[in-house]
C-alpha cells in the first residue's frame, strides 16, 4: 500500500479529474486565483489551453495534490476511474462534483470512508460560463470539517452552501431543483407544440409565456406556506374542483399533441378529489407526489445546515 505525498514541496493545491467543459472551468478559475492545479482526462488532449501541470495517469493526478476533485460524467466513471488509485487517495480529501443520485453520492462517501478518504459531495448548480462568479451555486454535503477546510478553494468556483453531513443532501437539493426546471420547460413545449397547430411560431408563444411564467412563480411561497403548515383548508387558495384540468387534457388531445405532460399533472389532482378534498387547496397534490414513499422527511426537517 502507497502512502500519500507529504512533501509540499510536490504537491500542488489542487488535482483536477476531468476536462470536460464544466471540469475546464473549475481549473481555469482555480489557475485564475493562483492556485497550482494538475489536472487528467480520460482523452488526452482536452482543454489545451489551461496553464495547469498536466498528469498522464489518475495515479499521477491523485498522488500531486492534497485536494483531490472529481468532475467526471456518471457514478460509474468515478468509481472506475478511483477504485485503481483508492490507496494512494488515502489521506486526502476528495471533492466530488460529479452528477450522481443522492444514494450514489452516499455509497461513494461510504466507499471513501473506507478507504481512509475525507469526502465531500458537490452538486453544481451552474453552467460552465457562470463558474469563477457569484452567479452560480454549488451545494455541498458530507464532511464539514472538509468543507471548512477548503472553503476558500470552493468559493473560487461560485457561491457555496452546505447542506449536512449526510453526504446524499446535496445532490438531493439539486436534482430537485433541476425537477422542477425541466418540467417548466417541458410545459413550455408542450404549449407551443399545441399553439403550432394554428400557426404560432414558438418564438411568438415564448414571447407572451416568459413574462406569464415569470409571474406565476411568486405563488411557490404560498404553496410552500401551506405545505409545511400543513393545512390545505386555509381561505383563499384555489380549490383542486376550481383546478380541474381535464379540459387541458383533452383540448390537447383535440390538436394532436401528446397530453401526457398536462395529464401528469391531472393524475394527482383527479386522486385528491376522488379522495374527498376537492374543495381543498391546489397545493394538497403534494400529498399524492410524496405517497410514494411515506417515510419522506418533512419539511421541517430537511433544512439546510
Amino acid at each position: 500500500m502507497s502512502e500519500p505525498n507529504r512533501n509540499p514541496a510536490q504537491l500542488t493545491d489542487v488535482s483536477v479529474l476531468g476536462l470536460g467543459a464544466m471540469g475546464s472551468a473549475l481549473a481555469s478559475a482555480l489557475l485564475d486565483a493562483g492556485r497550482s492545479v494538475t489536472v487528467w482526462n480520460r482523452t488526452p488532449g482536452r482543454a489545451p489551453g489551461l496553464q495547469a501541470r498536466l498528469a498522464g495517469t489518475a495515479r499521477e493526478a491523485v498522488t500531486a495534490s492534497p485536494l483531490v476533485v472529481a468532475c467526471l460524467l456518471t457514478y460509474e466513471s468515478v468509481r472506475d476511474t478511483l477504485g485503481p488509485v483508492a490507496d494512494e487517495l488515502r489521506g486526502r480529501t476528495l471533492v466530488n462534483v460529479t452528477t450522481t443520485t443522492p444514494n450514489e453520492s452516499r455509497q461513494l462517501a461510504a466507499w471513501a470512508a473506507e478507504f481512509g478518504v475525507t469526502y465531500l459531495d458537490g452538486a453544481i448548480m451552474a453552467v460552465p460560463a457562470m463558474i469563477g462568479t457569484r452567479e452560480g451555486q454549488i451545494f455541498y454535503s458530507g464532511s464539514r470539517a472538509a468543507y471548512d477546510a477548503v472553503l476558500p478553494i470552493l468559493d473560487v468556483w461560485a457561491t457555496s452552501e452546505f447542506h449536512g453531513e449526510d453526504a446524499g443532501r446535496a445532490s438531493l437539493v439539486d436534482l430537485a431543483m433541476l425537477s422542477g426546471m425541466y418540467q417548466m420547460f417541458q410545459g413550455f413545449l408542450h404549449g407551443a407544440a399545441m399553439v403550432a397547430t394554428m400557426g404560432m411560431s414558438a418564438s411568438e408563444f415564448a414571447a407572451r409565456q416568459a413574462p406569464f411564467l415569470s409571474a406565476m412563480t411568486d405563488g411557490f411561497a404560498g404553496f410552500a406556506e401551506v405545505v409545511d403548515g400543513g393545512d390545505y383548508t386555509v381561505p383563499g387558495q384555489q380549490s383542486l374542483d376550481f383546478s380541474d384540468l381535464s379540459h387541458l387534457v383533452r383540448a390537447s388531445e383535440e390538436q394532436g399533441v401528446d397530453p401526457a405532460p398536462i395529464a401528469a399533472v391531472q393524475k394527482p389532482i383527479a386522486q385528491q378529489i376522488a379522495a374527498g378534498h376537492g374543495r381543498e387547496g391546489f397545493a394538497r397534490i403534494y400529498e399524492s407526489l410524496r405517497a410514494a414513499h411515506p417515510a419522506t422527511t418533512r419539511p421541517e426537517e430537511g433544512t439546510a445546515a
